[in-house]
């Protein structure tokens, strides 16, 4: 189960927000449940991207529309 502050945060990675003002225990949560991947743009740089199961977590919960955002594919 997500906090309200997790998902706020997985809304606002969806909607692209700069991710140096999202919480950092938010955003490890998020990716302890694999609902988003960090693009590693540097060594100390990163961009958070929402996952196919973040994405899906996202309409479960009325948040997106299905022909809206492409969620990306976790890799192993």
């Amino acid at each position: 189960m997500l906090s309200h502050h997790e998902i706020a945060t997985l809304v606002l990675v969806n909607d692209h927000s700069d991710a140096t003002e999202l919480d950092d225990a938010d955003m490890q949560a998020l990716l302890d449940k694999q609902f988003i991947t960090l693009e590693r743009l540097g060594p100390t740089r990163a961009h958070p991207h929402v996952t196919i199961q973040g994405y899906a977590f996202l309409k479960a919960v009325g948040r997106v529309r299905a022909s809206e955002g492409k969620a990306r594919r976790q890799t192993a």
